[in-house]
């Protein structure tokens, strides 16, 4: 591979190792008021460092970019109480779940979680050195920790191209194409879709745009053929 297009497919793969981990992150971590505030003061939600030609990206900027305006002194009380709740709403539930953030709902008919799935994933997790926080207390299929997942093996990608391991990156790649492709593909999209129609704040369905605009670029880069979509 020539050093310019090497150089460029680098650059392409540290953006797409920022943007899953910022958004994995945001995902799984307990919300956090300074946090968030630094993310604001970092004007993290300005550009994204990959997928910027994505509708979804750009509307998700947008969004986040106005949230971000409108707190830039600082978020309120009452504004962190509003993203707090729109996350119970959202994702812990009063009588729904409006987004479940277990891959296994997607595919039960009863909704539940700790299935095939689930024990899927952590044998992905596993294969690569890796055991989620909370193992057999929350499922490990969270959309949080498979987006990091992701963020990790782009992160692989890069240590195999500056140790020029030809083997490694292409077993790399092919557990990206395979996991995206068995996993995230398939019920990402749907829970981005269901978290934008259901969020009461430009947070929260910013950051459904952007990972749904991240999903399709990281196909688009690994010329993986979107799969058939779940629906829940």
């Amino acid at each position: 591979m020539e050093q310019t297009n090497l150089d460029t497919w680098k650059t392409t793969l540290t953006g797409e190792a920022l943007l899953f981990g910022l958004l994995g992150k945001v995902l799984y971590q307990d919300l956090d008021k300074a946090w968030l505030e630094m993310l604001i003061h970092e004007d993290v939600f300005a550009e994204v460092p990959f997928g910027a030609e994505q509708t979804e990206v750009s509307r998700g900027l947008e969004l986040l970019s106005r949230w971000s305006d409108e707190n830039r002194k600082g978020i309120s009380e009452d504004e962190f109480k509003a993203i707090k709740q729109d996350h119970l709403h959202l994702f812990i539930g009063i009588d729904k779940v409006l987004a479940p953030v277990w891959e296994s709902v997607y595919f039960s008919e009863k909704r539940l979680v700790f299935q095939e799935q689930t024990m899927q994933v952590r044998e992905w997790f596993s294969r690569f050195g890796l055991q989620a926080e909370k193992i057999n207390k929350e499922p490990d299929d969270h959309i949080g920790l498979e987006i990091l997942f992701i963020a990790h093996l782009v992160s692989l990608t890069l240590q195999a191209i500056e140790n020029d391991d030809q083997i490694s990156l292409n077993e790399i790649l092919q557990a990206q194409r395979e996991f995206l492709s068995d996993h995230l593909l398939r019920w990402g999209p749907a829970w981005a879709k269901l978290v934008k129609q259901h969020a009461a704040t430009d947070f929260y369905r910013g950051i459904a745009h952007l990972v749904h605009g991240s999903l399709q670029a990281i196909a688009e880069t690994l010329q993986i053929e979107m799969p058939k979509e779940v629906r829940l």
